[in-house]
């Protein structure tokens, strides 16, 4: 009869192995991904898979994806101003944002997202839409692994490039063409501001029939971009390669 000790070993053993396949097969593909660009992303699947199991013919997934050399530092800015300002400082989460959501909650208000670009980046391109505690864990992880093996700009030239801007609108040169057909490069600060301004929910909010209320969030969003300070402050993304 083998002894305790040794199957405790040996399921320490195979608990290692386990751990160390898991680190591997999700560590590889996100430092590929520091310099190939993703043909999908999980979001964009999942979209498609929905609108085909929905009999939607007509649905089309309108990804393009573009350097961030290629597109106006004014996108940039308005996503950050609008998302994650923060953004070049933190290590990819804001626990201040995050204390502050809690806060608001306990005080009977609607809880609403603290999540930071990396953070939104990794649920976009691995993962799936919910709140369940195992999605959440595993966005933290994604999330650890993005921030460590990827420079903060291509952090932020990801999240341009998969965010979702329309029903199947991936990435701001996909929008610049659908809304003003106009390269991503070319987008006025308005028009930058008019796309983030509709980040929290694509679906109801539309850059192109703005309502109300995405009038006034882009309003909000130009006064917050002009506090940053613009290139200034892109400069500080540029200083984390």
């Amino acid at each position: 009869m083998p002894h305790r000790g040794s199957i405790a070993r040996r399921l320490l053993k195979i608990a290692g192995a386990v751990a160390l396949g898991w680190l591997l097969a999700t560590a590889i593909p996100v430092l590929v991904l520091r310099w190939l660009h993703p043909l999908t992303s999980a979001f964009m699947l999942e979209a498609a898979a929905d609108a085909a199991f929905a009999g939607e013919r007509r649905y089309h997934t309108d990804y393009r994806w573009v350097s961030l050399e290629q597109i106006s530092p004014h996108a940039a800015i308005a996503v950050i101003a609008s998302e994650d300002q923060q953004f070049p400082f933190h290590a990819g989460f804001d626990f201040d944002s995050i204390r502050e959501a809690v806060r608001a909650s306990e005080r009977g208000k609607r809880l609403r997202g603290a999540s930071t670009i990396s953070q939104q980046v990794a649920k976009n391109l691995f993962l799936w839409p919910g709140h369940s505690f195992v999605r959440k864990g595993l966005e933290a992880y994604f999330t650890v692994l993005i921030e460590t093996l990827w420079p903060k700009e291509r952090i932020l030239e990801m999240y341009l490039n998969l965010a979702q801007f329309g029903d199947g609108v991936y990435g701001v040169q996909a929008a610049a063409e659908r809304f003003w057909r106009k390269p991503a490069l070319r987008l006025t600060s308005a028009e930058a501001a008019l796309l983030a301004a509709v980040l929290p929910n694509p679906h109801l909010m539309h850059p192109d029939r703005p309502s109300r209320y995405v009038l006034e969030r882009q309003a909000w969003i130009l006064g917050q971009m002009r506090g940053l300070g613009g290139a200034g402050y892109l400069r500080a993304v540029e200083k984390e390669r």
